[in-house]
């Protein structure tokens, strides 16, 4: 399942060209990925509350294709693609119009809050995770 999270490009996201300064873009996949685990059904703060674990960015992976600029208006479409044991894989693509603009891969792992050791998904959690 594609879950869709739509932005403006605000000042404060650009260098002084007016395109997104590339490390924003990772700022961004992050709100849409707290907004796609939202829709799910599945929230950080749930996660941290009831089960001590948390998200935390193992791998991420950008393929830089066309520049966002300011004031435009971008989709990023997030699809998680494999959830395993201690770690979820997804797929985040930056749209504008119809244009892929940014392709990012990324690997969470779940850690336990208290340490910050790894630890496995929680079942209940996991089974929220539709793929």
């Amino acid at each position: 399942m594609t879950y869709v999270y739509t932005t403006r490009i605000y000042y404060q996201d650009t260098d002084a060209a007016g395109i997104v300064y590339h490390a924003n873009y990772l700022a961004i996949a992050e709100r849409a990925r707290t907004e796609a685990l939202r829709e799910m059904g599945a929230p950080h703060s749930q996660l941290i509350a009831e089960f001590g674990v948390m998200f935390v960015v193992h791998r991420a992976n950008l393929h830089y294709q066309r520049p966002a600029r300011i004031d435009e208006l971008v989709r990023v479409e997030t699809e998680f693609t494999e959830v395993s044991g201690a770690t979820v894989t997804l797929r985040q693509n930056f749209i504008r119009d119809n244009d892929s603009l940014v392709v990012l891969e990324l690997r969470l792992g779940c850690a336990r809050v208290s340490d910050g050791r790894a630890a496995r998904i929680p079942r209940a959690f996991a089974a929220r995770l539709k793929i």
